[in-house]
């Protein structure tokens, strides 16, 4: 790989966008930091074909492993940001919420859905554009609110941030995640489970709907507030099985 540090030729505006998008898309990384890699990576000026040369085995390994410690999804999105594949407000529609009342929740859980397209769940925690919110019961699926991540001061912790906006959720469905921030995920009350294979973000809750409506799993019937005796009970039948 290059050591090449400095260069005096200038990096192109539509290279730049993409290189503020991907650092964006990496958790603790700033733009001027990801350049850092991207030099010792391939070299300044960064160029497209270069940035398209790119691999995740590359990125967490140069500047002495600088990005090594990142999720491996977030990299995969600061990499499709890097190669063009991606880019800002493509297919970026809102979703249409619908009509909600707090009558409406009863037997019911709340569940967040980390997305940056449309009604996908393709988010990585700490840089998603928006969490889609779906009240589920056995029965019905409403996605009831957008949140985003906007309101973040100077100084502020940005995954302690987002996990409380997150607080009168029980379960977070996220493409990836890295364990500080699943911690403060937890921390909140919130179950956070890691979704690889994206797509609509309604197909994982329709699986656990359908576990709903049989027998939800201990975590997920304590979440739902149901009695100690039908936990036991999906236990055994559990270890029966």
């Amino acid at each position: 790989m290059s050591t090449q540090l400095q260069s005096n030729a200038p990096i192109s505006r539509s290279v730049a966008l993409r290189i503020a998008l991907a650092a964006r898309s990496l958790p603790d990384t700033e733009p001027k930091g990801l350049l850092r890699v991207l030099a010792d990576a391939i070299g300044l000026p960064p160029t497209p074909n270069k940035l398209a040369s790119l691999t995740v085995k590359i990125l967490k390994s140069a500047a002495n492993a600088e990005l090594a410690s990142i999720d491996t999804g977030a990299i995969k999105e600061a990499l499709a940001y890097l190669n063009g594949d991606k880019s800002v407000g493509e297919n970026d529609e809102l979703p249409v919420i619908e009509q909600f009342q707090e009558g409406d929740g009863e037997n019911s859980i709340r569940i967040a859905c980390a997305s940056n397209t449309g009604e996908d769940l393709d988010g990585h925690f700490g840089s998603c554009a928006r969490f889609l919110i779906y009240q589920l019961s056995a029965s019905t699926v409403k996605l009831i609110d957008v949140r985003t991540g906007s309101g973040l001061h100077a100084g502020d912790d940005k995954n302690e941030f987002r996990a409380n906006l997150l607080r009168d959720c029980q379960v977070l469905f996220v493409a990836s995640i890295g364990g500080p921030a699943a911690a403060k995920v937890v921390r909140v009350g919130v179950h956070p489970i890691k979704y690889l294979k994206g797509g609509s973000a309604r197909q994982p809750i329709s699986d656990l709907q359908k576990a709903i409506a049989s027998t939800p799993p201990p975590w997920l019937a304590k979440v739902m507030g149901h009695d100690d005796d039908s936990r036991v009970r999906f236990e055994r039948s559990a270890v029966e099985a």
